[in-house]
């Protein structure tokens, strides 16, 4: 008797599970591509962060899209220019909406200016090549091919033709929604941000016009990994503004050509994702991960109001090679969410000793110091201003009020007959005040090398209003032997 009833269980246990899974997941929508398609429309195509209107035909139709390939010459970085090859004129190319049973008529043209032949392989479809075959044209020519959007999900595009990473790694990739006839549940935003890198002929942050680099492609050692084309494409000034209580759906693409990007919003859980950019949800996420040539849907509601950081959580490409978006969310607080800080104190666990950033001492050379010019210290010092202090003195080194003092005209620092070498040296902690606020915190000491910390304190004093002025290498060195 037991033995039945056990079994009986097994059974039980069996019908549920596999009911809930079937709640979960509904039945996938099979097209059929035979069914007749009513009218035709335009696509209208946008740039990152904007994201097209959906199509409002009651019934499948014709999308009729027009792309044209633009090799040009843009920003990468603050002073950094580097040749893209581009759908549409910019980097991601542009976001493509349509539905699932649309017919897409697809016209891809070569601009006669540009140098290079080239083609474009949608994943979303079925068909040779994802179009790639169909659409291979020289400068100055046009091709036109179509195909039925017979799959549901949001679907990476990028050129395929040979080199076909290098077409890639030149930034040719962009986003196309395949959306359900009636559309996606209606939200208050929707984004578009894809990530990508560049393998520059220079590292991170040199000057000038950077020319494509191969073997740092097929090593996969990226100088620059970005949202939306450059650093800073879509944060500071150009970030995304929304209101606390709205809801946001991003469209999150990664055009590799390398890399896997683990997505993640610092001040943010993900309500929702669609795993893949496909039609599997999971929910209450934190980090989602997005293959090369993949996407994710993400969705979540602003509580409280504050700057999110879209970044790749493999945390150094965010805040050493670019991978940072921003969404500014701006209203009322809700302390019943999240209070900010409440309390401050000074915690010594470890004894008063301050602490070293990083435990690798700098060793120091026999041979003497080739001294820099002052536009080289400054190009170098902002290089490594960005690496070492801007978490907690901000880029524009107006510090945190109340945590960490400004840096701009900061009337402790030029008090000092050092200039700061030994707060970078040695750390500093106490009690301090600066332009008449009072500061407690500690500032651990860095192990930089002498012609760094010239660096560094050379931009600080010039770039942020301070009294001005070069310092050398040799400077550094001598206040090390006085102490």
């Amino acid at each position: 008797m037991k033995t039945k009833n056990f079994f009986y269980i097994i059974i039980l246990l069996l019908a549920v599970s596999g009911y809930s899974c079937t709640e979960q997941q509904p039945e996938r929508t099979i097209v059929d591509a035979e069914q007749e398609v009513k009218g035709h429309v335009r696509a209208v195509l946008t740039d990152a962060p904007q994201v097209p209107p959906r199509i409002t035909n009651k019934s499948n139709t014709k999308v009729i899209v027009e792309l044209e390939v633009i090799e040009k010459q843009m920003r990468l970085a603050d002073g950094v220019e580097y040749t893209f090859w581009t759908f549409g004129g910019q980097v991601p190319g542009k976001f493509i909406r349509v539905r699932q049973g649309d017919l897409v008529e697809f016209h891809l043209h070569n601009h006669p200016d540009n140098m290079l032949p080239h083609n474009i392989d949608l994943h979303a479809v079925t068909g040779p090549g994802g179009g790639a075959e169909a659409s291979l044209i020289a400068p100055g020519k046009s091709a036109q091919f179509s195909f039925r959007a017979l799959n549901q999900g949001l679907y990476v595009y990028h050129c395929a033709t040979a080199p076909v990473g290098m077409h890639i790694a030149n930034g040719m990739y962009g986003l196309i929604l395949v959306e359900p006839l009636e559309g996606l549940p209606p939200v208050d935003h929707e984004f578009y941000v894809m990530q990508g890198e560049f393998y520059t002929s220079g590292s991170y942050g040199e000057k000038g016009h950077q020319d494509f680099d191969m073997q740092k492609a097929i090593d996969e050692h990226p100088d620059y990994v970005v949202m939306n084309g450059a650093v800073g494409a879509s944060s500071g000034e150009n970030a995304m503004m929304v209101q606390v209580g709205e809801t946001v759906r991003l469209f999150m693409g990664n055009g590799g050509p390398n890399l896997v990007s683990s997505f993640h919003a610092i001040g943010e859980i993900f309500d929702k994702v669609y795993v893949e950019g496909g039609s599997l949800i999971n929910h209450d996420v934190q980090t989602t991960l997005i293959p090369a040539g993949g996407s994710a849907i993400v969705e979540f509601k602003c509580e409280v109001p504050g700057t999110l950081h879209l970044v790749d959580h493999s945390i150094f490409r965010a805040f050493n090679k670019g991978a940072l978006a921003q969404i500014k969310v701006v209203g009322d607080e809700n302390h019943n969410v999240y209070t900010g800080k409440e309390k401050e104190e000074v915690y010594l666990p470890e004894g008063s000793a301050i602490q070293t950033i990083s435990q690798n001492k700098t060793q120091k050379s026999t041979k003497p110091i080739a001294e820099k010019s002052f536009e080289e210290r400054m190009e170098a010092g902002e290089s490594l201003y960005k690496q070492n202090c801007m978490a907690c003195h901000m880029d524009h080194g107006n510090g945190i009020a109340g945590t960490f003092p400004p840096l701009v005209n900061s009337d402790f620092l030029q008090a000092r007959d050092d200039k700061g070498i030994g707060i970078i040296l040695n750390g500093l902690q106490g009690e301090i005040t600066v332009k008449g606020t009072n500061y407690n915190n500690i500032m651990p000491a860095v192990s930089l090398s002498d012609d760094q910390v010239a660096s560094i304190l050379t931009y600080i004093h010039n770039k942020f209003e301070n009294d001005g002025g070069l310092v050398k290498a040799a400077d550094v060195d001598s206040w090390r032997k006085q102490q």
